[in-house]
């Protein structure tokens, strides 16, 4: 089929979790920047499209949607009219007459999305050119909601034994309810990646599970968090995204060990009040942890960086009255460790101990 007569999907999922303009150059912008369309680009130049990779074409309100092989489409065109690529400068291959004639003519499969869905969540959700978690979530929402074929089924069919389909339906559905009640903005988040995996992977700890009180994801609900409880799915979209507009960071900057530490912090109610008190979930996590294990690890790391400074100080140290100083208070913080452990495990005892004896 002809290349001028083939049309981006705008329903693709793997678009879907981007801000993008509808227009064939928007979505060429996005496909180039966000999906590595370069790479697609100079392979098809150096060999040619291969016709074994067919695009999978449906043919919707009179139009010839690509619902497979959009980052072909977008390479193949940009191939075509290389004056797209250097309005943004972007370093496409000045190809001959002849390669551009070949390239003008695609092969395709006509099919319909009903028909393909089971191929494409294979190769997706799946398969070996796995999409992100966003991406295969809103298309196994899709499927479910257009053709009413339950989660179990889906899984099966694109082989799926980890139930992989029900946990990514209920994270968006849990996006979804958050932003039909409007208590989360998906627009507002703090950074420009919108981080899906952190609800549909946080939501299998029973921390984040019990505080939502969340439905099993098997259950398949639309609105799996109680209503009584939209006030702590408010909180929980702030602490994994944050806000733009109120300048707030979310505290889970990291899945792990943030996701798993927040976790812990909504399992415990004096960690849980300090998190909403600071929003600082270092402070947080020490609250939930044992106060012999935090110690230990406070004093190793400051032997770590004291062993650190040591290291430096023939060539590091110039010499400074007020550096003097500070190892003079950071020596009186040592003594008054030592002596009040000292005291607490042989009152009698004067000698001191070191690692050496």
């Amino acid at each position: 089929m002809n290349v001028d007569d083939l049309t981006f999907d705008m329903q693709n999922p793997r678009m879907a979790e981007f801000d993008h303009g509808t227009d064939e150059a928007s979505v060429i912008k996005l496909l180039w920047e966000s999906m590595d369309v370069r790479e697609l680009v100079q392979s098809i130049a150096a060999s040619g499209y291969f016709p074994h990779e067919p695009l999978i074409v449906a043919c919707e309100k009179g139009r010839n949607v690509v619902i497979e092989g959009n980052r072909r489409l977008a390479a193949v065109k940009l191939l075509l009219n290389r004056q797209l690529a250097l309005d943004h400068d972007w370093e496409v291959p000045n190809l001959k007459a002849a390669a551009l004639k070949e390239l003008r003519q695609l092969p395709i499969i006509e099919s319909t999305r009903k028909d393909a869905w089971r191929f494409l969540g294979f190769k997706h959700v799946n398969g070996p050119a796995k999409w992100s978690s966003y991406a295969k979530a809103k298309y196994i929402a899709d499927v479910h909601r257009e053709y009413d074929i339950p989660l179990s089924q889906i899984a099966e069919q694109i082989g799926d034994r980890h139930k992989t389909a029900q946990r990514l339906f209920r994270g968006l559905m849990v996006i979804e309810q958050a932003e039909k009640a409007k208590v989360f903005d998906r627009n507002d988040r703090f950074n420009p990646r919108f981080a899906f995996s952190h609800i549909y992977t946080g939501l299998e700890g029973d921390g984040i599970s019990k505080f939502l009180g969340i439905a099993d994801s098997s259950a398949e609900s639309k609105s799996p968090v109680p209503k009584g409880k939209l006030t702590e799915l408010k909180e929980l979209c702030l602490w994994l995204y944050g806000s733009k507009s109120k300048k707030i960071e979310p505290v889970v900057k990291k899945q792990a060990p943030n996701l798993w530490e927040l976790n812990s912090v909504l399992q415990n109610r004096e960690a849980l009040a300090s998190l909403r008190d600071n929003g600082d979930l270092v402070a947080a996590t020490e609250l939930t942890r044992s106060r012999t294990e935090v110690f230990e690890e406070a004093l190793l790391r400051a032997k770590r960086e004291l062993t650190r400074a040591r290291s430096f100080l023939t060539e590091g140290y110039d010499n400074s009255e007020d550096l003097l100083r500070i190892a003079g208070s950071v020596a009186e913080l040592a003594d008054d460790v030592y002596s009040e452990m000292e005291r607490k495990r042989s009152p009698g005892r004067r000698a001191r101990l070191t690692e050496e004896n």
